[in-house]
């Protein structure tokens, strides 16, 4: 059964320069994350791979689940346990024809048809959002509300992760729509204890939505 964590921290050296990709997923990992995304839109590819097999090193040895974001060869180069694939990234399909049944396999989705979409093409889990307004993404749509958020838990028979602004003063009302589990980049990233941003994003992630 593929392990689909429930707290994914998305790795940035965009938003801060402070702390390296492989600096921010120890912290990250020390602070609770089970799921580290390394994301970088640009650079050379060399470099990118050198990266990224660091992460994943660090992941395997803390039992964690490495996925890289959109670069499906830096994802083959470094072994990681997948990819997640935005709207516009490489095909779902395609990318599982080249990484096998058991890669993790996630896809993004704004709305009800993109979600179905993913579904359709055999996506693993969801990134549902942005569910609140985001400075972190230049490429989110608008904030979908924790309404259509509800609609696509009860619809899509897949783990949805939701993403998008979400932070410590809204967890529990997302957590309340029923998600499988949230995805966070400034949350952690651009805080100025990355560890212990973590560790209570985790401890909010534990505390029962319906008590």
């Amino acid at each position: 059964m593929k392990k689909i964590g429930r707290f994914h921290v998305l790795t940035d050296t965009l938003l801060q320069c402070r702390l390296s990709h492989v600096e921010l997923a120890e912290l990250a990992i020390a602070g609770g994350a089970d799921t580290i995304q390394f994301r970088q839109k640009g650079g050379a590819t060399r470099e990118m791979i050198r990266v990224a097999e660091q992460m994943r090193a660090l992941c395997k040895r803390t039992g964690v689940t490495f996925v890289v974001n959109d670069r499906v060869d830096v994802a083959i180069a470094s072994h990681a346990d997948g990819v997640h694939l935005g709207q516009d990234d490489f095909p779902i399909p395609l990318a599982r024809k080249l990484l096998g049944e058991e890669a993790i396999i996630g896809g993004s989705a704004g709305s009800m048809e993109e979600a179905r979409e993913c579904l359709l093409e055999g996506a693993d889990y969801i990134g549902f959002g942005p569910v609140y307004p985001t400075g972190s993404k230049e490429d989110a749509g608008p904030a979908s509300g924790l309404g259509l958020l509800k609609q696509i838990v009860e619809a899509i028979p897949l783990p949805i992760i939701a993403i998008g602004g979400i932070a410590r003063d809204n967890i529990p009302l997302v957590m309340k729509a029923g998600v499988h589990g949230i995805a966070v980049i400034s949350a952690v990233c651009c805080q100025n204890d990355p560890m212990e941003a973590a560790e209570c994003l985790r401890g909010l992630l534990e505390v029962d939505p319906h008590a």
